[in-house]
């Protein structure tokens, strides 16, 4: 893999100042438009890997409001793809180069789908991978339910006892029933610590991220953007909560779900210690958008 100069900018945003990256040039040389890599509450730092695999051609990825190196001023600790999909609308405003190509990653995914509904000209297209909108599901108040139980493991027992939970949602197969999670799991069967530090302030197991799971996609606004949406899951998701919340939401669509390989976070190269298949993950993301 080659490597291309990256540049580093900030965006002052209504209650933020958001950390942004511009991997090539901008405007593009040959026309195409930049591809934006976003996550959540995944940062920048995480689409490292992926970006090494386009070269080619012009990647921005950025750190959500309050998470990275972005930094809020707003008082506020939530993740609202309403509010983080205006951050998008300024930050490619402030690109200058007329729409992106969209890849977002679970709340990234997320957001993705707020800005094509309130900005459809913002974007050519977009692939959101796995968004976990588990509004669309049909067992949504079950999956609301345990979502609940995940919050007040982590809120009761501490950080490892809440992502454990929340590993043990995330790898659940098929609806969930009334059951799940009835006793939270272990944490040292993920090889986590089961002390609890005080701390409350994880942004995904701290309620900070509650507007993200329980975002509504608006189906008619998305249906008559005019924008190429493609909704795409890791073939080792199968059946798994984010498989089904996108695959609910490409039906309610009338749209094929894109099957990608390796798993929810199956872009990943070492950023995180769960490498994924990149290199696999990164073709089939070609594949995706030379589709349209």
């Amino acid at each position: 893999m080659t490597t291309t100069t990256l540049a580093t900018h900030t965006l002052e945003v209504p209650g933020a100042t958001l950390t942004y990256d511009v991997r090539g040039p901008l405007p593009t040389g040959d026309g195409t438009p930049p591809l934006l890599l976003i996550g959540q509450p995944m940062d920048a730092g995480g689409f490292a890997t992926l970006a090494s695999y386009f070269t080619d051609r012009t990647v921005v990825t950025y750190d959500p409001r309050g998470l990275g190196r972005s930094v809020r001023h707003d008082g506020s600790t939530e993740h609202r793809p309403e509010q983080q999909a205006e951050d998008l609308h300024l930050l490619v405003a402030a690109l200058g180069v007329g729409p992106v190509e969209l890849f977002g990653s679970s709340g990234g995914a997320i957001t993705a789908l707020a800005l094509l509904t309130a900005h459809p000209g913002d974007v050519v297209r977009v692939v959101a991978h796995e968004p976990p909108a588990i509004t669309v599901l049909p067992d949504a108040a079950q999956a609301e339910a345990v979502w609940r139980r995940v919050r007040d493991t982590f809120d009761a027992k501490g950080w490892g006892w809440g992502m454990a939970s929340f590993i043990a949602m995330t790898s659940w197969q098929g609806e969930f029933t009334d059951d799940v999670l009835a006793e939270a799991p272990d944490p040292a069967m993920f090889g986590m610590p089961g002390e609890d530090d005080g701390a409350r302030t994880d942004p995904l197991l701290s309620g900070a991220s509650d507007p993200v799971v329980a975002y509504r996609p608006d189906v008619e606004a998305l249906r008559s953007a005019s924008v190429p949406l493609v909704l795409a899951a890791g073939i080792e998701s199968k059946d798994t909560m984010t498989w089904r919340t996108t695959a609910a939401l490409a039906e309610k669509l009338g749209e094929e779900l894109a099957v990608f390989p390796s798993n929810h976070g199956g872009f990943l190269g070492d950023e995180y210690g769960m490498p994924g298949q990149p290199e696999a993950f990164a073709a089939r993301l070609r594949e995706v958008l030379a589709a349209g």
